[in-house]
This record gives structure tokens, C-alpha cells and sequence, in this order.
């Protein structure tokens, strides 16, 4: 595919979203329930906060993703949309505030992600693991994915997931080798692989990683991701489009058409990906009850 055909180039000025990019609100019985849920107990989730654009299918299909260990990140990367500063100390008690947070919802799939946490001898790998441990003590029929940062490519930090022994581990890639240092500041493109390799050799039976196009990279570069990524075992891949968070952040240099995004699942399918998830809209957790199996 040709990429002058494969994408909206776009002049320095921003322009409204294509309408692949048009989003519903969200709607249905189970959608209804959760959202005064959360309005009622004042609770916190990605879904939510991050105005996730499948929030309403995500939710009506029992899936919800929880953010822990604050919402400051020690890390400035370029496409994120997260505070970057001095986080507050860990809270304690957040283990059992997420996990009860999952039984009033009813969550049948819990996705748990982080900031980093640099700044933490541990980089918050305790409390990953100990917010692992609430949920299932607390939700013992709830499936589990861990999207974890790469906790500086620390064994021992990683072994800490490993133990808890979640469904499925997930760490982003995020972009493609070349723009890594200008997209993910402080993290490394071989770092990041390298991570995902070592949670299958200790053993994790479903991993999992997500690219964001659009930020300059190219066909055979995302191709090139993605053949790493299976190169490292990686079982599950999810493709979207970045969309920039605010004037400060990267801008968005393509949109890319639907098209592009086929070609790139029927790739990775071929490549001998498990799950392929490639489309404008989709996110880390998108159908992540799906990957468990």
C-alpha cells in the first residue's frame, strides 16, 4: 500500500477529525448502570477520565480499565496527555480501593495500569503487585491484565507481575524504533522489547504490546514493529491513531485511513499474532476480555 494513498497528510495547522474518527456516545442498559455507578461511589477509571472513546462498549461488555499509583508521572513523553512531576506519596490503601471498586461495578474483566513511578526504589512494582492480590481476593471470578510500565527493565521488579500471575501482561511499544527517543523521552525501544521477551521466558503465557500511528512513522517501519514484537513473543498487538492531548504535545502528522489499518491487522494475523486489534479508535484495553484466551 501506498503510503501517499494510506494517509491524510496534514499542513501545520490542526483540522477537524476525518469522520472515521467520529465517535457515539455511549449507550445501553449496562453502560446506564456502571456510569451512575461511578457517579454514586466517586470512583476512578481510565474510562472515564481519559474520555476513552469505547468506553460505552467496553463497559457494556463488563470490562473497565483502573489507574494506580496516582495521576503523576514521572516521565514527559511527548504523546501523553498524564501530569509530569513530583507524585504524591503512595497510597496504602489503594489496593483495596481499586479491588472495591471492581465489585461495585461488577467488572467481569479488569484492566490496571500505572504512571511510572521513577522515583520509587521499587518504580511501584510492590504495589502492583499488591493491588493484583486485593482484586482477586476481593473479585476471585474477575480476569486480570496488568499494563505495566517498564519498570527500567528491573528482573526483579518484573518478577513481582510474574508472581501475582495475571491473565495477560501488556507493555506498549508505543511507536516505531526511530521515534522512540522523541515520542517516549525517557523509555528505549530495545528496553521495552526486551521486557516483553523476559515475561515470556519466565513464563507468562499472554503478553501483549500497542502501537499509536500517525506520528511520522513509516509503512515498513510499523511493519517492521510489528515483526519485532513476534520476534519477542508477543501474543497480542493492538494498532490505533494518536490523537495529540493538548497544543503542547506532538502533533498529529497523519491520520491514517481504514484501509491502512486492515492491512496492518491481516499482517500481524499472517506474522502469527494471536489477536490483532487495528483501527483509528482503538486503545490498549480495547476488547482486552478477548485477549485472555
Amino acid at each position: 500500500m501506498n503510503n501517499d494513498t494510506a494517509s491524510v497528510i496534514l499542513p501545520s495547522e490542526r483540522q477537524p477529525k476525518p469522520k472515521w474518527l467520529r465517535v457515539k456516545l455511549p449507550t445501553g442498559k449496562k453502560y446506564t448502570e456502571l456510569r451512575g455507578l461511578v457517579d454514586k461511589y466517586n470512583l476512578n477509571t481510565i474510562c472515564a477520565s481519559g474520555s476513552c472513546p469505547n468506553m460505552g462498549e467496553c463497559w457494556g461488555e463488563g470490562t473497565a480499565t483502573f489507574m494506580i499509583l496516582g495521576n503523576v508521572c514521572t516521565r514527559s513523553c511527548g504523546f501523553c496527555g498524564v501530569k509530569t512531576g513530583r507524585p504524591e506519596d503512595v497510597d496504602w490503601d489503594e489496593p483495596e480501593k481499586v479491588a472495591r471498586s471492581i465489585k461495585i461495578m461488577g467488572i467481569k474483566h479488569a484492566v490496571l495500569t500505572s504512571v511510572d513511578r521513577d522515583d520509587l526504589k521499587d518504580m511501584g512494582s510492590i504495589m502492583w503487585a499488591e493491588t493484583v492480590k486485593a482484586v482477586r481476593r476481593m473479585n476471585p471470578e474477575t480476569t486480570l491484565e496488568t499494563l505495566i510500565p517498564d519498570f527500567q527493565g528491573v528482573e526483579m521488579h518484573i518478577d513481582r507481575i510474574i508472581d501475582v500471575a495475571p491473565e495477560v501482561v501488556s507493555h506498549n511499544i508505543e511507536t516505531v524504533k526511530r521515534l522512540t527517543r522523541e515520542v517516549r523521552i525517557q523509555a528505549k525501544y530495545e528496553r521495552s522489547l526486551g521486557v516483553l521477551n523476559y515475561l515470556k521466558q519466565q513464563g507468562q503465557r499472554r503478553t501483549k504490546s500497542g502501537i499509536m500511528l500517525g506520528l511520522g512513522e513509516e509503512r515498513e517501519e510499523v511493519i517492521q514493529t510489528l515483526h519485532d514484537l513476534r520476534d519477542n513473543d508477543v501474543d497480542v498487538v493492538t494498532i490505533g491513531q494518536y490523537l495529540q492531548p493538548s497544543k503542547k504535545h506532538l502533533p498529529v502528522k497523519r491520520f491514517i485511513l481504514p484501509d491502512e489499518f486492515k492491512e496492518y491487522e491481516e499482517i500481524g494475523l499472517k506474522l502469527g499474532f494471536r489477536h490483532v486489534e487495528s483501527s483509528a479508535l482503538v486503545r490498549s484495553s480495547y476488547k482486552a476480555q478477548k485477549h485472555i484466551n
